[in-house]
Parts: C-alpha cells; sequence; structure tokens
C-alpha cells in the first residue's frame, strides 16, 4: 500500500484489478477545500492513458513489479528479443512493450524490462541515447521556413527533426521519452 505522498513517475499501482503506472502526477492545494493528487495513469496492459484524482492521504495498492536489467540483442520481425544480464534467460517481447521509444533501440544496448508475476509488463529505454546520423539532406543557409529544422534518418531508421547544421556521420543525443534532439555529441 502507498499513500499519495508516496507517488512518483513510474510507480505501478493496483486500481480495480488492473496495473496503472503513473505517467504523470500533481499534488494541488487549493485555497478552499481539501487537498488532492491529480495522476495521469497507463494501463499497463493496454496503453490507454486516462486521467485520475486523489484524495490526499489515501492509501492506494501497489503492485509488486520487478526492474530487471537487460541487453536488447535484436528485433526478430515480431518482437524485441532482450537478455536478462544475470540469468543470461533470453524473452521475446512484442513491439509495444517498449511503446514509441523502441524505434531508438539498438544492439546490445542496455535496457530495463519489469515484470509483475512473471510477465513482462513494459520495457525502458535509457532517458537518451547517443545515435548516428544515416541520412539527412545539407541544411541551407537562411532557409528558416521550417523552424531551422530538417529531417533525419537514425541508425536505426528512426526520423526526427534535427537543426540546420547536422549532417550525415554526425552523432547525436536523443531523448527517447519524446524522441526529440538533444545535442551533437563530439566523437
Amino acid at each position: 500500500m502507498a499513500d499519495t505522498t508516496d507517488f512518483k513517475n513510474g510507480l505501478v499501482l493496483k486500481i480495480d484489478n488492473k496495473l496503472q503506472q503513473i505517467v504523470e502526477f500533481q499534488h494541488v492545494k487549493p485555497g478552499k477545500g481539501p487537498a488532492f493528487v491529480r495522476t495521469k495513469l497507463k494501463d499497463v496492459v493496454s496503453g490507454k492513458v486516462t486521467d485520475k484524482t486523489f484524495n490526499a492521504g489515501v492509501k492506494v495498492e501497489t503492485a509488486n513489479v520487478d526492474r530487471r536489467d537487460m541487453t536488447y540483442l535484436y528485433n526478430d520481425g515480431q518482437n524485441y528479443v532482450v537478455m536478462d544480464d544475470k540469468t543470461y534467460e533470453q524473452y521475446e517481447l512484442p513491439f509495444d512493450k517498449f511503446g514509441d521509444a523502441g524505434k531508438f533501440l539498438l544492439e546490445n544496448m542496455r535496457v530495463q524490462v519489469s515484470f509483475h508475476d512473471g510477465e513482462a509488463l513494459f520495457g525502458e529505454l535509457p532517458i537518451s541515447v547517443d545515435l548516428k546520423v544515416e541520412h539527412t539532406e545539407p541544411g541551407l543557409q537562411g532557409d528558416r521556413s521550417n523552424g531551422g529544422t530538417k529531417p533525419a534518418t537514425l541508425e536505426t531508421g528512426a526520423e526526427i527533426q534535427v537543426p540546420l547544421f547536422i549532417e550525415t556521420g554526425n552523432t547525436l543525443k536523443i531523448d527517447t521519452r519524446t524522441g526529440e534532439y538533444l545535442s551533437r555529441v563530439n566523437n
């Protein structure tokens, strides 16, 4: 059981016999009336995001989630194959277990997979990853029609928007949560 003061992003709650992960939360203390906590919860099975409000101090059942460090091995066309770093056991995870961040997976990348009752719930990449630009058009000086950005294809096949000064072959730091360019990495 957890109190609303124990809420943090990533905490998995058991609500109505469904596992819900806290994506975002905000403690609100209005001028009148009792405090409450506004949350965005993501169903770990279906991926559906819902808003739910809890009165401050309410106890909520938490799910016993085991987070394991793993290594992403390869994509077999239908699943991502990961290996437990301690037991060397391999697991096949459907693409939706990593969500949109899956497009930034590189072979031998360290990931975290969360399990509940022996079943893989979801996978998480590091907050940022360094990826090489496979292809991008040269940026034209003075071209600001699209806000000073251009599309770039990364080594994983993902396409993101990057500043005009980025060239093919550059290594970039990418935020895996939003898919946004963060910075250029010095090689």
